[in-house]
């Protein structure tokens, strides 16, 4: 267990929770160190059957630390973050989101790479890569417009619109929406637990048919997406973009 990122097993459930509430669960370069290795072990663990990805009842994630991000920007896909995305591209478990409150550029878009997510329908949903003078990351850029097609896809990307909890489980990038941070917890732990009592290597194939025809294509858009966003972060633009939020809060 570490203090920014608390480690959980239970039964055959692995819980990843965020804990960094003085900075809303803000992400550095160590939490995703953190829970790329946890992935990665759980992967492999026969006696891990789901991951269960969570902050606390009042807030997901705020997004990347701006302030960590800049000091030490990733320079390329063997950076702590990248190796968070492949590993959660690539558990063959079923992993299961709980989001309550914010939830800010790959707080969202982690999402569309877990298998069941539940969110609170207050829950605050954002990509403001744009805003920042970045570009979209984690496959957005593909799986959005698909998803919700290319003109909501564009406010959400373009224009960097949030959007509830509740809109994001009527446009299927949550499996439910609840009332309440504590019940939107609740539910996700009752949902992953239920993995305890199902064919493990049945789940196994079933996750992997589900993913299978997009596999290569996601995992070069991701590839691609990153350089780009590597290349962005030393542009003038997200440069005074970043340096304006750091100076803001």
């Amino acid at each position: 267990m570490t203090e920014i990122i608390q480690i959980e097993r239970e039964c055959g459930l692995l819980t990843l929770r965020l804990n960094r509430p003085e900075k809303k669960n803000a992400l550095t370069r160590a939490m995703y160190s953190h829970m790329a290795e946890a992935l990665k072990q759980a992967d492999t663990n026969p006696e891990i059957n789901a991951v269960l990805i969570t902050g606390s009842a009042e807030c997901f994630t705020a997004g990347n630390d701006i302030a960590d991000f800049i000091q030490q920007p990733p320079g390329s896909l063997d950076s702590p973050v990248f190796h968070f995305m492949l590993n959660l591209l690539e558990c063959r478990k079923p992993v299961i989101a709980a989001v309550a409150g914010a939830a800010v550029g790959i707080g969202t878009t982690m999402l569309l790479h877990c298998d069941l997510v539940y969110v609170s329908r207050d829950a605050r949903l954002r990509m403001p890569f744009v805003n920042l003078g970045l570009c979209p990351e984690f496959g957005s850029s593909l799986i959005l417009p698909r998803l919700l097609g290319h003109a909501k896809a564009a406010e959400l990307l373009l224009l960097g619109e949030g959007f509830s909890g509740e809109q994001a489980a009527e446009w299927g990038i949550a499996t439910e929406a609840l009332g309440s941070g504590e019940a939107t917890l609740a539910k996700a732990r009752e949902m992953a637990l239920r993995f305890e009592s199902l064919p493990p290597e049945a789940v196994r194939i079933s996750k992997q048919l589900m993913k299978a025809p997009d596999r290569e294509l996601l995992r070069k858009v991701i590839e691609e997406e990153g350089a780009l966003f590597t290349q962005r972060l030393r542009s003038p633009e997200a440069l005074a973009a970043l340096t304006g939020f750091i100076k803001r809060h």
